[in-house]
């Protein structure tokens, strides 16, 4: 199971004009119901869910964000994609007292335990690498981000190098 095949070209923004996480919440939210990928909970229990459990990484030159909800709010999976060049705070995973500056952000909206186990694994081999995160932060479209994600999957699983 790859995580490529949870992208869906209309849940990409390169570059979001969104400044916090109200915004993109709520943009994320919009354009996934408008395609019936949610039910109408999905932005509320996402709000409600970082309140509780944040999902911010500080990794060491980038800020990453892996922001979730309970699998019933999912009616199809998706997992939505966002960079930012100025970055969206959100607390940090580790210490909840911390804040990153989000640069690249993935909204996973999973519903099967198998499917999310499979793509946090790879979401974090694909991010621990700097050189993956600097591909995808570097992306000036949708086609760039899932081109990058695919080649990112054949380079963890050692079919191909980046």
């Amino acid at each position: 199971m790859d995580l490529v095949q949870f992208i869906k070209k209309e849940m990409i923004w390169v570059q979001t004009p969104c400044q916090d996480q109200t915004a993109l919440f709520a943009e994320v939210s919009t354009r996934a119901a408008s395609q019936d990928l949610i039910t109408d909970k999905f932005l509320q229990k996402l709000t409600e869910r970082e309140a509780i459990f944040p999902t911010g990484l500080q990794l060491e030159n980038f800020g990453v964000a892996l922001p979730h909800t309970d699998p019933e709010c999912v009616t199809e999976q998706f997992i939505a994609v966002l960079t930012s060049e100025a970055g969206i705070p959100f607390k940090q995973m580790a210490d909840a007292n911390q804040e990153t500056t989000a640069n690249l952000i993935f909204v996973l909206g999973l519903n099967e335990p198998h499917s999310q186990l499979a793509v946090l694994q790879q979401l974090m081999g694909a991010i621990q690498n700097e050189e993956h995160v600097k591909a995808l932060l570097a992306a000036k479209t949708a086609d760039d981000i899932i081109e990058t994600l695919s080649q990112v999957v054949l380079h963890l699983k050692g079919e191909e190098k980046l």
